[in-house]
């Protein structure tokens, strides 16, 4: 099984980094803080770092991310606290493996300011540890696993806040529409391994057995599987009423292609995860993505605010097409708030240098209330949790992959909009 993390709060991660901060107060010019001090020399670039998922199968859903932070970026005029904006993305492969690497790198420019990202809490579990080792917070845009924000997820998390809802949401509201609104008493699920899927699947199962349903099978796929067949023939012996797979867009893929060839799952309902959210998912998935649903926080333009049609138009115009993945508006809520905090912190010497507080900045980032965002209201919970969940299902309607728009071919079929 690729990719399963220890759980966040591991002690041999939260030694280290408790003996990497300053045992003494840093202060630099006009600003004293508890573990460091940025110094951007006047005419110098501010060094933000970005991490999302740039490669591979999920290539759509991180690109989409980075470009939303882009889109802000332009929108300030590339520029805050007076600096011009230095903005170095790299690729975290959504993996643990990669989170590593992508985080050490950018852990290495002392320099480094904040880190906006990562698109998978494969990543995010590994990064976020090694990141504050050196005071730098990090934003997450769309890792959602409930551990990473969790009361017990231990000091190396201390810098980890999260634009994307947290799961628990999810997960909740999954088990009850699929409970309540579909009628159904017995699920089966499947995880990949990953710390989304597999902390979604868990948590889901207990909420669906506190509403009176039934949990058939528990099963568990690799990324890379190719032969869904034995897996699939066993969640048939049992004939659940769904299968919930919030797995990631290749092995759901698979699924959807290799459902119709086992027998006992005529009558069951599949439904999938948000990371399916993708034109690549209709590549993969051929003709039978058509009908394919997944649950997902509701990212409809009535759910968003009312400056959306105008980050819609900024970023058509920059990239030439539409929104490719449904995570952008997190990701833009995500570098709002933290260029808003660098704002507040940032202090400025007669001579033109400014200085930035690393614990400030990431105290700033925590003390977010009320903040308009595209995504909704922000306010930063003690844990790092800044979004509500907006619970939505949504539908592939074509399997021509040009037809690909999120509100149309995938189309919001739950709630309905009156």
């Amino acid at each position: 099984m690729k990719r399963i993390m220890p759980t966040v709060g591991a002690a041999v991660l939260a030694f280290g980094v408790l003996a990497s901060l300053p045992a003494h107060a840093v202060k630099m010019g006009p600003v004293e803080d508890p573990i460091g001090v940025v110094k951007i020399a006047k005419g110098q670039p501010i060094n933000i770092g970005g991490m999302w998922v740039l490669s591979g199968a999920d290539t759509a859903l991180g690109l989409d991310q980075k470009r939303a932070v882009e889109v802000y970026i332009d929108e300030i005029g590339g520029k805050v606290a007076g600096h011009p904006i230095r903005f170095i993305a790299e690729d975290g492969g959504c993996s643990a493996e990669g989170g590593q690497t992508a985080a050490t790198k950018l852990a290495a420019n002392q320099n480094l300011v904040l880190v906006l990202g990562p698109s998978c809490s494969s990543e995010a579990t590994p990064a976020a540890p090694i990141l504050w080792k050196q005071g730098i917070p990090m934003i997450g845009t769309s890792s959602s696993a409930p551990a990473l924000t969790a009361p017990n997820r231990g000091p190396g998390y201390a810098g980890f806040v999260r634009t994307t809802p947290n799961d628990i949401g999810q997960a909740s509201a999954d088990a009850k529409w699929m409970y309540e609104t579909l009628g159904c008493k017995t699920a089966a699920s499947i995880h990949d391994g990953s710390p989304y899927a597999q902390q979604l699947v868990k948590v889901y199962g207990e909420f669906f057995r506190k509403l009176g349903g039934k949990v058939t099978n528990e099963e568990a796929v690799a990324p890379t599987d190719v032969d869904m067949r034995p897996v699939l023939t066993r969640i048939a012996t049992n004939k659940p009423c769904i299968v919930y797979a919030p797995i990631f867009l290749a092995a759901a893929a698979q699924i959807v292609r290799q459902v119709p060839e086992i027998g006992g799952l005529a009558n069951t309902q599949f439904i999938m995860g948000s990371s399916v959210q993708s034109k690549d998912f209709i590549v993969a998935a051929g003709d039978k993505v058509v009908g394919v649903r997944y649950t997902s926080p509701d990212i409809s333009a009535e759910a968003f605010s009312k400056a959306y049609p105008e980050f819609l138009k900024a970023y058509k115009a920059k990239f030439g097409e539409d929104p490719i993945n449904g995570f952008h508006a997190f990701a833009y809520d995500g570098a709002k708030i933290g260029f808003e905090a660098i704002k507040k912190v940032a202090k400025t010497d007669a001579d033109g240098n400014t200085y930035i507080g690393r614990k400030a900045l990431r105290d700033a980032i925590f003390a977010t209330k009320n903040m308009p965002g595209l995504g909704g209201t922000l306010s930063c919970t003690e844990n790092g949790d800044c979004q509500e969940f907006k619970f939505a299902v949504l539908q592939f309607t074509n399997a021509d992959p040009s037809t690909y728009k999120l509100g149309t071919n995938p189309k919001k079929i739950y709630p309905v909009t009156k």
